[in-house]
């Protein structure tokens, strides 16, 4: 017999072994693409999954200055808003606001942050970003262009501009 199967032909190997194992599934990127069951119409599932491609390549993209997304999100907002309060930057991101002293304690050590009393209020602080930091926010913005770029080429700019308007009128 064994000889019999060294001289059948490759569709013939394949056949025998369908017959026996049944049908192989369907394959992506060298994985067997498994039944997602009910998941398959969830759209929470494939936001999540989105949302781990895109933090992956971001964090690759600004590995090379030891920047995190939350720390870019926080950089990116006092920058764009000096004298911002702990509150309401906390508010803006969705941040809770003991990981945010945490975020603020570790880029104040690296010379990006600081907090000065507030001019409005003696309870909170008014954020700004060190000379450093201004020149960190500008490198890291354009290590995320190139990101952003990366994701516009994956798929398209059209669609990615759809994704942003759906997206911000959801959280909005």
């Amino acid at each position: 017999m064994a000889d019999r199967q060294r001289t059948r032909s490759l569709p013939a190997q394949a056949a025998l072994r369908l017959q026996l194992r049944g049908p192989e599934p369907p394959r992506h990127n060298g994985r067997a693409q498994l039944d997602l069951g009910p998941l398959a119409d969830h759209l929470g599932y494939y936001i999540r999954r989105a949302q781990v491609w895109v933090f992956q390549d971001f964090i690759r993209s600004l590995a090379s200055i030891d920047i995190r997304p939350a720390q870019y999100s926080v950089l990116v907002v006092i920058g764009a808003n000096p004298g911002l309060s702990q509150s309401d930057l906390a508010g803006a991101l969705g941040i809770e606001r003991a990981r945010l002293v945490r975020l603020l304690d570790r880029l104040e050590k690296r010379g990006l942050t600081q907090r000065l009393p507030s001019p409005k209020d003696r309870r909170s602080h008014a954020l700004q970003l060190t000379v450093q930091g201004q020149k960190m926010l500008k490198r890291a913005k354009a290590l995320a262009a190139q990101h952003e770029a990366r994701l516009a080429d994956k798929i398209g700019a059209e669609p990615r501009r759809l994704m942003i308007g759906y997206l911000r009128e959801f959280i909005g």
